[in-house]
């Protein structure tokens, strides 16, 4: 791993941190940077979620007014947050590494329209009338998200943030603040199968893990700060165009 490498994950991990932390998608950001220095599409996967742990502690530190009181809920649903994503990893795992291969382009198209339409998907489910299935719409969609996010990842977060606006009725920031927190507990878990299981690149999670330390801090304020429009567009527009260059060269 160059200088030149290692200064490029840096700061790939600092724009996916803010993004991420933020609302985003932050495995569009830093996903292909992977794969810009030189690592294949499974172990790069693995590596990027890895290194996304770093981001739990910078975004805990910079949402720490949202979190205030937030301890007893998080606790409720970490286990059920940590057995999807071990489950996620697990079928990772598993999977042929051609066959991750070809799944990655639409993977990735599909987080980068999630990130797109999350504004219009989250609206039209909040318009939608209460009913008995709202019960199950909590610890279902979490064990769904967390198994997903420990499978691949990109827009997990977009997924969580939609789900949390949805079922607890807490105002955006908020809901931003525990998707960061469950998004944490869920690549920790997914992350000690893959480090009892695969050979991780650290010489890349490393500089990458500092980049997401530093920019997860960034992400919650800019939160409560400004709109993320901006980052949530560019970011989708940047998943789709790699979706395709992955479609078209595979």
């Amino acid at each position: 791993m160059t200088v030149a490498r290692a200064a490029l994950l840096l700061g790939a991990g600092a724009l996916a941190g803010i993004v991420g932390s933020a609302g985003g998608t932050a495995s569009l950001i830093s996903y292909p940077a992977l794969l810009a220095v030189g690592l294949p599409p499974l172990p790069a996967n693995i590596t990027n979620a890895v290194a996304f742990v770093a981001a739990w502690p910078g975004s805990a530190l910079g949402s720490s007014p949202e979190l205030r009181g937030q301890g007893p809920w998080l606790r409720r649903w970490a286990p059920v947050t940590a057995a999807g994503s071990a489950a996620g990893a697990g079928l990772l795992l598993v999977t042929p590494a051609g066959a991750f291969d070809r799944v990655v382009p639409f993977l990735l198209a599909f987080a980068a329209l999630a990130l797109l339409l999350q504004p219009v998907a989250t609206g039209w489910l909040a318009r939608r009338p209460a009913s008995g299935g709202r019960r199950l719409l909590l610890p279902g969609g979490l064990l769904a998200s967390a198994a997903y996010d420990g499978y691949w990842g990109a827009g997990a977060g977009v997924m969580t943030l939609a789900l949390l606006m949805i079922a607890t009725g807490q105002q955006p920031a908020q809901c931003n603040a525990l998707k960061n927190m469950l998004l944490g507990i869920a690549d920790v878990s997914c992350c000690i199968v893959f480090i009892a299981c695969w050979r991780v690149d650290w010489t890349a999670a490393a500089p990458m893990a500092v980049g997401f330390l530093v920019g997860s801090m960034i992400g919650p304020v800019l939160t409560r700060r400004m709109p993320g429009n901006v980052l949530r567009v560019l970011a989708a527009l940047a998943g789709f165009a790699l979706a395709v260059r992955l479609w078209v060269g595979s």
